[in-house]
């Protein structure tokens, strides 16, 4: 198991960014959350199997249709720091 902490750039609120993540994650199998920043960003803490994990990654540098993705910054670990159930949309 691996966690993976997220912060994304761009025009990624007010896109349907966090639901279709949510959505996205659920069928990797993966746990945690995501939050809009109050900068415009998102920031997210997910936790799952690595190879979900780089999927997830990976298609979040596209995001959803009208989303536009400049940068993503990453940190990995393989140590899960928290215990998830479920993958949630903090509001």
């Amino acid at each position: 198991m691996f966690s993976l902490h997220l912060f994304i750039f761009g025009r990624v609120q007010d896109v349907s960014f966090r639901i279709s993540v949510r959505r996205e994650a659920k069928s990797l199998g993966l746990v945690g959350f995501i939050q809009n920043l109050p900068d415009g960003s998102i920031e997210m803490i997910v936790e799952g199997e690595r190879t979900g994990l780089e999927h997830l990654l990976n298609w979040c540098h596209d995001g959803p249709r009208f989303a536009l993705v400049d940068h993503i910054e990453e940190v990995w670990s393989d140590i899960c720091k928290f215990s998830y159930s479920d993958f949630s949309i903090h509001y």
